[in-house]
């Protein structure tokens, strides 16, 4: 957490604006002190709350327990956002999916790297981009690696790319 305010409040002092993501595990989401440690890093290093975003799994965001439910409303109500990491590959409750905070999901490079071949993989993230964006969340995709995967994927609507394809 430390180590990734620090960066983003270098690259803020050379001139650039850039959003930081931070992985988060099961474990941290059950930590009572989680969100006070995140809005107290983003203070010291003077960044936006709104350019950090938080990525947990899509099993951790689905996970029932009282501290996780807590720690997801608590960043959101810091201004923190938040994001489905490796959405499709756990066992997805649409029902949950809407009652999260959440500002996007990210598709698993499992489905983008089997995107230009598979007719099923196609579908499934064409079926994931609609149902975000009817939910209002945006649709990134992870593992982006070649120009039909990245053809492919803007044709679908995502809204934003990562991966090889751009930048290693």
């Amino acid at each position: 957490i430390e180590d990734a305010c620090r960066q983003a409040q270098a690259w803020r002092e050379e001139g650039l604006r850039m959003r930081i993501a931070l992985n988060l595990s099961a474990m941290q989401m059950r930590q009572e002190d989680l969100v006070d440690r995140l809005v107290g890093a983003l203070d010291r290093h003077r960044i936006h709350p709104s350019l950090l975003t938080c990525e947990i799994t899509e099993s951790v965001a689905m996970e029932d327990t009282r501290a996780t439910q807590v720690a997801v409303r608590r960043l959101g109500e810091a201004g923190i956002r938040l994001s489905i990491d490796d959405f499709g590959t756990g066992y997805s409750s649409l029902s949950y999916l809407r009652k999260l905070p959440a500002e996007e999901v990210k598709i698993d490079q499992s489905f983008v790297a089997d995107l230009a071949h598979s007719a099923d993989a196609l579908a499934v993230v064409d079926a994931v981009v609609k149902l975000a964006h009817a939910l209002g969340l945006r649709v990134v995709a992870e593992g982006v690696e070649t120009e039909r995967q990245h053809q492919l994927l803007v044709q679908l609507g995502c809204d934003e790319l990562q991966g090889y394809r751009f930048a290693k």
